[in-house]
């Protein structure tokens, strides 16, 4: 059992250390680079464009030690004999994470001011809308069918 606790520890520190190594590498995307571009500049007016970045991760182990007494058939009948109790250990460990990003405006500086311009996403509007326009239905069908009651 003493080589199977060593075998546990080493691993647990390589997932440790590679669990480190992923956060690591999810919040290098979190950076203001990442969110704000560089300014160009042409003539007179620069622009700036702003973006949003989220980041995600989760992790999780599990781990068993410890030893196990399994019954047979014969054991279960009332046998008297009892069988040989296992060693048991077990354990396992899994992670993952995301990061991306989206364009949200541009950052216009001119000589008469600065002026934000959203961006809008035509895809997270249709969405919300198909969303609403489906929860209307679907409310409209209950109230009609308590209404019959």
């Amino acid at each position: 059992m003493s080589d199977q606790f060593d075998e546990f520890v080493v691993t647990t520190v390589k997932n440790q250390q590679q669990a480190a190594e992923m956060v690591e590498k999810l919040f290098a995307v979190a950076q203001p680079g990442a969110v704000y571009s560089e300014p160009v500049t042409v003539g007179k007016n620069t622009v700036i464009t702003a973006a949003e970045v989220k980041v995600g991760m989760g992790f999780g182990y599990g781990a068993g030690f410890g030893s196990s007494a399994e019954l047979d058939e014969d054991e279960a009948a009332g046998a008297e004999e009892p069988k040989d109790e296992e060693e048991g250990m077990g354990y396992g460990g899994g992670g993952g994470g995301v990061s991306g990003g989206r364009p949200i405006a541009v950052i216009n500086i001119r000589p008469e001011g600065v002026e934000v311009e959203p961006i809008v996403d035509i895809t997270k509007v249709m969405l919300a809308f198909f969303t609403t326009l489906g929860s209307m239905f679907f409310m409209l069908g209950k109230m009609r069918k308590a209404a019959r009651r």
